[in-house]
């Protein structure tokens, strides 16, 4: 029988070196396990203010005064930045489509593909997009001055619930007005649609109308004003609850300002994609 080979199996590592692994294993764990903590913690404060939310509209007192006072501040006021990216992205949407359907022949379809588009996603996306970077940012910031100056601890002291007279005042303007929003801006998405196709494709209004006659149906329409109530209730809802935990100063504003407006935008963009397969499917 031959006599076993040597094995070289290389210099050890010191025993300094392996301590030294560990702890960077373990800070790394640690850190991880913070972050995934403070995350919990945000879903869950999140669902427990959106359960008061629900209970605090359906039961007495109510502000009505208040609620008007939001949508005129949330609604009316949006009109400007939600209409005009409408109108701008029906004309690029046209040109586009136009563009890439002339090797086809398929001209004709600029009308059913412009408000299709806009109906079932467009529209109601960057709507929501527009609003939550004008309107939750705009929540946040004025509860959030509102909890640095203790103003909500005020509220409290006084009895008065900060849910009921800040949050659900907000969540419910929001609510009422990301459909009139999206329903407008679908209406001049496809007008500025018309406008390109009209003036630079030489169609005719007749046939660019016509095609979105017979495309177009009741399903399109409550497709996308459906997925906007989500829409609304995920920015209010994000907004106020950021608004309401701001530690610090200004800030500590800024920073809750900023995070509603990346948080919104996520939201609204990975809940597109569960409602579109949901409405696919019913």
């Amino acid at each position: 029988m031959s006599a076993p080979k040597p094995q070289f199996t290389g210099p050890q590592p010191s025993a300094t070196a392996i301590f030294y692994r560990n702890i960077g294993w373990l800070r790394f764990v640690d850190r991880f396990g913070r972050k995934g903590q403070a995350a919990m913690e945000y879903l869950g404060g999140m669902a427990e203010l959106a359960w008061q939310t629900l209970v605090a509209a359906v039961t007495r007192p109510f502000y009505s005064g208040e609620v008007l006072t939001q949508m005129d501040e949330i609604g009316v006021k949006s009109l400007s930045i939600t209409g005009i990216t409408a109108l701008f992205t029906g004309m690029v949407l046209a040109l586009q489509t136009a563009y890439s359907l002339a090797a086809f022949g398929g001209k004709m379809f600029v009308g059913r593909v412009v408000s299709l588009s806009l109906v079932r996603e467009l529209g109601p996306v960057l709507t929501a997009l527009m609003v939550g970077g004008r309107v939750g940012s705009g929540i946040t910031a004025e509860i959030g001055s509102m909890t640095v100056t203790e103003q909500v601890d005020a509220l409290r002291a006084m009895a008065i619930s900060p849910v009921r007279r800040l949050v659900v005042p907000r969540v419910l303007a929001t609510l009422l007005m990301m459909p009139v929003l999206t329903a407008l801006a679908d209406v001049l998405g496809i007008l500025g649609g018309l406008l390109i196709s009209v003036v630079e494709l030489q169609m005719t209004a007749q046939d660019y109308l016509g095609g979105i006659w017979q495309q177009l149906s009741i399903s399109d329409f409550m497709s996308g004003l459906g997925k906007t109530f989500f829409f609304g209730f995920e920015i209010a809802l994000i907004g106020c609850w950021n608004g309401l935990k701001v530690e610090g100063g200004a800030a500590a504003v800024g920073q809750a300002t900023t995070r509603t407006v990346v948080l919104a935008s996520i939201c609204v963009l990975m809940s597109d994609f569960f409602l579109t397969k949901l409405f696919l499917a019913l």
